[in-house]
């Protein structure tokens, strides 16, 4: 509905226009009603136009900040257990050069 009259409005404005003298005004209009049927086109396009598609559209950003967060905690999780990996191997390696130090001297 929004389309129709946005190219009703600018096929008034090109009829207008058509023989003078360039009027800014009229450029203007022109240009702001090509852009909002574009707008109006791309939208219908990605299938954004009817009344949920702003729900959608914050459903979508809540998505995508969850798993944004789910990521983030799975590498720092992953980065921990990677830290407790080597400091674990590390005391292995300690505890027994100790104890093979300790098998030695006596």
């Amino acid at each position: 509905m929004i389309r129709r009259d946005s190219d009703e409005l600018l096929a008034q404005l090109i009829a207008s226009a058509e023989g003078q003298p360039v009027n800014f005004v009229i450029l203007q209009a022109m240009v702001e009603e090509a852009s909002n049927a574009g707008a109006c086109r791309a939208l219908t396009s990605l299938g954004l136009e009817d009344k949920t598609a702003r729900r959608d559209m914050d459903e979508l950003r809540e998505l995508l900040g969850a798993w944004r967060d789910v990521k983030k905690s799975a590498w720092q999780t992953v980065a921990r257990w990677l830290v407790r990996i080597c400091l674990a191997g590390l005391m292995v390696v300690i505890a027994y050069q100790s104890s093979l130090r300790d098998l030695l001297r006596n």
